[in-house]
């Protein structure tokens, strides 16, 4: 398998004159190293964040098919496992080169994970995994949700450690450049919240456009990151930098 823990991997500087809204985002190498790695003609699978938004979920489809086919990037067909055809979810993994984690609420996702049993039905998946934003955060072997709605930092029942997908060991948080001055339920996101629950354990805050590549059992960031950890935030590359994890003694890849 081929893992991509991504934060954004799109841009919105489309070429002038196109209908569509974006592209890939070609910061730190990521289309080149994806181009590395893609079949020709591959079967692409999106794995939906919100399984009852059916006229979403086909718009991003549309969306994702356009930004990978600008880049050269050629597909036999791209489909969407949501409400509609998640008791066909094992044929469909089982069929697809590349799956795509998509991106929204991190504990919808995961629930809707759970009940098609995608753990299980991508133990053995020997092809591109990429994650985007709540996708790359349910990829880990335990998920950090880190709060995101009004409320769930106050709400006794909120469960911010789940059991992912488990296809790393890393934890990422998206969008640092977004959300590092959030305010929820009155508190610091970050300072707050995230610092506290990072003790004894470690978070990589990763800005959009920076992404860690997971291939043979060898863990590489690219772009700007940051280590959370035992209530710190410290700055561990910047843009066009690339660290390997485990020699950096940065993560315990298993």
């Amino acid at each position: 398998m081929t893992l991509f823990l991504t934060s954004n991997p799109f841009s919105n500087e489309v070429p002038e004159g196109a209908d569509f809204p974006c592209i890939l985002n070609e910061e730190n190498g990521f289309v080149e190293r994806l181009e590395q790695v893609w079949k020709p003609d591959s079967q692409c699978l999106i794995l939906s964040a919100d399984p009852e938004d059916t006229e979403g979920n086909d718009e991003m489809t549309k969306t994702i098919a356009d930004a990978i086919l600008f880049h050269g990037l050629t597909l036999a067909d791209i489909a969407v496992c949501d409400v509609r055809n998640r008791e066909d979810a094992a044929e469909l993994v089982a069929e697809s080169d590349v799956l795509i984690l998509s991106g929204g609420h991190v504990p919808t996702e995961h629930a809707f994970f759970e009940q098609i049993h995608l753990r299980e039905l991508v133990r053995d998946f020997d092809g591109i995994v990429i994650g985007i934003s709540a996708g790359t955060m349910n990829c880990a072997e335990v998920v950090y949700a880190q709060p995101e709605r009004e409320g769930e930092t106050l709400d006794p029942d909120y469960e911010r450690f789940l059991p992912g997908l488990g296809l790393t060991d890393l934890n990422v948080l998206p969008h640092y450049q977004e959300v590092k001055d959030n305010i929820l339920d009155g508190q610091h996101l970050f300072r707050d919240v995230t610092c506290a629950d990072s003790f004894g354990r470690c978070f990589y805050a990763l800005v959009d456009g920076s992404y860690i590549l997971v291939q043979n059992g060898r863990a590489e960031l690219y772009g700007e990151a940051y280590r959370v950890s035992d209530g710190e935030i410290v700055p561990i590359s910047e843009e066009g930098d690339c660290v390997i994890l485990e020699e950096e003694g940065e993560a315990g890849w298993k």
